[in-house]
């Protein structure tokens, strides 16, 4: 059998273990990381510095979301609202409370508040807000129903494959101008919406583009 089979060969089925080992915890890492919330962040809802409650604010009270996330209609990302617009309401209501002292700190020193940013994009995908909302799409088609949220949680994928649904079908999807910023609104029926999304469709001109180049600039 040494005739046929040089000395060498007798480490082979060691080595072939050992490869088949090491491929395989890879691809169980691969797949437990990338197939997680923690990687595609769906339910991600981490504490806040300051617990903040959407469903009280834009819920309850039913403060409109560009009044926090202010030039959303006509900037590419959506901004964070700075101490001084907690303090436009908190500096008549809730003036002693402990659980919005590092409000009142912010807005004395001027330090922004350390938010716990939520929803975030591979650096290498391009998004622009603006073009969403002018469009007929509601901050709810990517946030879900954020007013009534006491803790905000990454709701949808953001995936490539679920942004697509939306660019390859805009008319399931686009709702009436006066409705973007309703989180409450809805259909009489998904065929009613289809309808009036094929209406909006042709009128507002909207054609999203397939292409790779529109979020991967």
């Amino acid at each position: 059998m040494s005739k046929i089979f040089p000395k060498w060969s007798n480490a082979v089925p060691l080595q072939v273990l050992i490869i088949l080992t090491v491929l395989g915890v890879t691809v169980v890492g691969l797949v437990t990381y990338y197939f997680t919330p923690k990687y595609t962040r769906v339910g991600y809802a981490p504490t806040q510095p300051v617990a903040f409650d959407h469903g009280l604010h834009a819920g309850q009270l039913g403060i409109d979301c560009r009044f926090c996330h202010t030039h959303v209609e006509h900037s590419r990302h959506s901004t964070v609202p700075p101490t001084s617009t907690c303090m436009n309401c908190h500096n008549q209501i809730k003036t002693e409370s402990d659980a919005l002292e590092l409000v009142r700190s912010s807005y004395e020193s001027g330090e922004a508040i350390p938010w716990v940013r939520i929803h975030e994009l591979p650096e290498f995908t391009y998004f622009d807000h603006s073009v969403h909302v002018n469009r007929g799409i509601s901050c709810y088609e990517c946030h879900g129903n954020v007013n009534e949220m006491e803790v905000v949680r990454h709701e949808h994928p953001m995936s490539m494959g679920w942004c697509l649904e939306c660019h390859r079908e805009p008319e399931r999807f686009v709702r009436p101008p006066e409705e973007i910023y309703n989180m409450e609104w809805e259909p009489a029926s998904e065929q009613a919406r289809v309808e009036m999304g094929v209406e909006f469709v042709h009128d507002w001109n909207v054609n999203p583009p397939l292409s790779c180049s529109a979020c991967h600039r």
